[in-house]
């Protein structure tokens, strides 16, 4: 896939240099999913995996929203048509679906940077979640809101992320209540790496991402897989698989570039090889 071209149905892509910056484009209803915005988002981040162009993600929406969750009518409507015909198959293909997006994001080998304002809620607060770092607003919102509507919290892999990035007691207060982080909170609890103001967030997200596109490419794709991987080992086996992740990454030009430039006092010019 040519990423210069890329020209996406359901959301906007930009690619300045190597941060590529997608925006969640309906802000008329603040910016919700429909189920071909989930379905492209998943290939898109599936593609990124062979994406050497594309060094850091920026996710944002538009019109001062981040996410309002599902659209009711696109596809709350369907899958309640779908539980009352007993579609049991429909359902599963759908939340199987909406899961394989978080696993996308979570594979894909570039940094993610979300940059939330407004309304980040259900599948909204998921994609944040499902991204590696979030600067916010003090005015955002964020509610993992599905038992509002019925459902568990157990959505996207929520009650195995969202304990890790805030911890276990808030994490299932938050899943429990469906109640809504504001921006301070969001960052007090370790949501939210930083709080921008809302006319400033955006440029300070794509600055994070090109600091990291302009970096050791290489080995910020070994960190997210480790920090991925390494949910579900040992600190054995996780100090094994780091010992042998570094030892690649040892072999790269890029560590060879940063000691000639210590050794000259200089900047090292990372090309992620």
């Amino acid at each position: 896939m040519d990423f210069s071209k890329f020209s996406p149905q359901n959301f906007l892509w930009q690619l300045d240099g190597k941060v590529a910056t997608i925006t969640l484009n309906r802000p008329e209803r603040k910016n919700p999913l429909t189920l071909e915005s989930y379905a492209e988002l998943r290939d898109l981040f599936r593609n990124l995996t062979y994406a050497n162009e594309v060094k850091s993600v920026v996710l944002h929406g538009a019109g001062g929203n981040f996410c309002s969750g599902g659209d009711v009518h696109e596809i709350i409507g369907p899958l309640v048509a779908m539980q009352e015909a007993d579609d049991m198959s429909g359902l599963l293909a759908f939340t199987r679906m909406t899961g394989d997006l978080v696993k996308a994001m979570r594979n894909c080998p570039q940094p993610i940077v979300c940059a939330i304002d407004g309304i980040c809620a259900g599948a909204g607060a998921i994609l944040a979640m499902a991204s590696d770092l979030r600067y916010g607003t003090a005015a955002s919102k964020v509610a993992f809101l599905f038992v509002r509507v019925g459902l568990a919290g157990a959505d996207m892999g929520a009650c195995n992320m969202l304990p890790r990035i805030i911890g276990a007691g808030r994490a299932a207060e938050l899943l429990y209540t469906g109640r809504s982080m504001d921006g301070a909170e969001a960052e007090r609890w370790g949501f939210y790496n930083k709080i921008c103001a809302t006319g400033e967030l955006l440029a300070q997200a794509q600055a994070l991402a090109k600091s990291l596109a302009d970096g050791p490419t290489f080995a910020n794709a070994m960190t997210k897989r480790c920090i991925h991987q390494e949910w579900s080992m040992g600190i054995d086996d996780s100090i094994e698989a780091e010992a042998q992740a570094q030892a690649i990454c040892m072999q790269t030009k890029d560590y060879g570039r940063a000691y000639r430039a210590f050794v000259k006092k200089e900047k090292p010019q990372f090309q992620g090889d």
